[in-house]
């Protein structure tokens, strides 16, 4: 379990960038077309989110460069200006970045003294006098599902609907309960469960957004945030039961969580309905028609080339053994736990390394025994931690708006879609209100429809997918905003962060 926990606590590349905010309300933005950084978007995109690389790091402050996801770095030239690029010294781009009690953000030039900030429009580094014009709110661009993970107790929060509290004790976020949305409105932050409750300063799960359940994130490199009142509280594990609640007084660190974004776990069901199951010596077979912990898979899938590993509850990874026998005894780096994968209508085949299909034999084990794949190579995969999708496009999220009838793909704030499983691999979509989504003779959609549709999910990478709509054509991101179902093929507008 100790390998576990360590793959977890380290974030990914993605997992770490942030947008930042000015005192208008608007975020740095990279200007392709201009040459330019401005300060004028309203809405965190693809050319308003940064990476930091920390150089030096202390309690209160930083040494870092700001680089854009096009590769190029926030410059400071001496007369004040700010342009991008890259560095021609080694002090060149380099701000100290200074963390203040309200959460914000500060960048003062190495070079020059100068602090950087913004009209609202233009962005500029005059000033060697610290005023509120140079703060910065820090946004983390990850998607909003995420997981908090307490580094202080190697553990992950889950949220308790028994009776209406969160708890800091779950060792490995396989369960729907260690998902939380991260809702961005109005400067703060409100903490939503996966039965879509909301952490408020009373330490209750309440039903709806409110004044007492928005807190301020306090930021750090490296995707290290805890939530604040902003009136000396902080949110934080308390007592012998780790529950997490609102408090003045926590030890050094106890504080801080690592966000992730929600991992993906599987169930593999064959064809006589029966789950693919982990058992204590590490043999991989048909044990169960019951859902049990070991029957739970991490779907951890690069994709590039659709190479598969899928990790048991027990920290091991499945792995094609002597004789053609799957074991879960595997580690990470092993190219016996790799596995191409092949779709066939909301169900997935897998080849081995050499060559040979998984599946199941007359007494239950699984085998990569096949050359051929058939009826007893397929495998029923379905969604094992999550009731419901938050979809992003490049665009932004999917989402209902009141200035549109038809569905969003650029919308800041998602709305989180219900599934309903149908068959495996085919699920009925829900909006937020009850009602079904339904498509137009057009390919856009209505989040208001009276009867349910079939919609079939392919997992394309750890956490992305692609949709095939009722009409037979993907789901894809518009540049103009709507969403449409009329791709014949996958395209990079019909990728889905989930």
């Amino acid at each position: 379990m100790a390998e576990v926990e360590c793959m977890h606590r380290h974030p990914r590349a993605e997992d770490l960038r942030i947008g930042l905010i000015c005192w208008a309300g608007t975020y740095l933005t990279f200007e392709t077309y201009k040459n330019t950084i401005t300060a004028t978007a309203k809405c965190l995109g693809r050319k308003q989110t940064w990476e930091l690389l920390v150089s030096n790091e202390h309690d209160a402050q930083a040494v870092v460069r700001v680089k854009s996801l096009q590769g190029l770095y926030l410059l400071c030239e001496p007369d004040g200006s700010v342009c991008y690029g890259r560095p021609r010294t080694s002090h060149h781009g380099c701000f100290l970045l200074r963390f203040h009690r309200n959460g914000k953000w500060t960048f003062q030039c190495i070079i020059s003294g100068r602090y950087l900030e913004s009209d609202g429009e233009y962005v500029f580094c005059h000033s060697r006098v610290l005023s509120a014009y140079h703060m910065w709110t820090p946004r983390p661009a990850l998607h909003v599902h995420v997981t908090l993970f307490s580094p202080m107790y190697h553990s992950y929060a889950r949220a308790d609907h028994t009776v209406g509290r969160i708890w800091v004790d779950a060792s490995i976020p396989c369960l729907e309960e260690c998902g939380f949305l991260l809702h961005f409105q109005d400067g703060c932050y409100h903490l939503e469960t996966s039965t879509h409750h909301f952490l408020s300063r009373l330490d209750q799960l309440v039903s709806q957004p409110s004044s007492q359940t928005a807190f301020h994130l306090q930021v750090r490199p490296g995707g290290i945030v805890a939530l604040c009142d902003g009136e000396g509280g902080t949110v934080y594990p308390q007592g012998s039961h780790q529950l997490l609640g609102l408090g003045s007084s926590p030890r050094r660190g106890e504080e801080w969580f690592i966000l992730h974004h929600f991992p993906t776990w599987v169930s593999l069901r064959v064809k006589t309905r029966r789950f693919i199951s982990v058992m204590c010596d590490g043999d991989v077979c048909t044990a169960s028609e019951c859902l049990t912990p070991m029957s739970l898979f991490q779907f951890e899938c690069d994709s590039d080339n659709l190479t598969l590993q899928l990790r048991s509850a027990n920290g091991y990874y499945l792995a094609q053994r002597q004789h053609r026998t799957v074991l879960a005894d595997g580690h990470p780096l092993e190219s016996e736990t790799f596995f191409q994968v092949h779709w066939n209508c909301g169900k997935i085949i897998l080849q081995s390394s050499n060559g040979r299909f998984l599946g199941i034999t007359p007494n239950g084990l699984l085998m990569a025994s096949s050359t051929i794949p058939g009826p007893n190579e397929e495998l029923g995969i379905r969604f094992a931690n999550r009731s419901f999708l938050v979809l992003r496009g490049r665009y932004g999220y999917v989402g209902s708006s009141s200035d549109h009838d038809l569905m969003q793909c650029n919308m800041d704030q998602p709305d989180y879609i219900q599934l309903l499983p149908c068959r495996q691999g085919i699920y009925h979509f829900q909006a937020q209100g009850g009602s079904f989504w339904s498509i137009t003779s057009f390919g856009t959609f209505r989040p208001w429809g009276k009867f349910a549709l079939n919609f079939c999910i392919e997992l394309q990478g750890s956490n992305l997918l692609t949709v095939l709509a009722p009409n037979g054509f993907y789901i894809r991101g518009d540049r103009s905003g709507t969403l449409l179902a009329d791709s014949e093929e996958i395209t990079k507008e019909c990728i889905w962060e989930f």
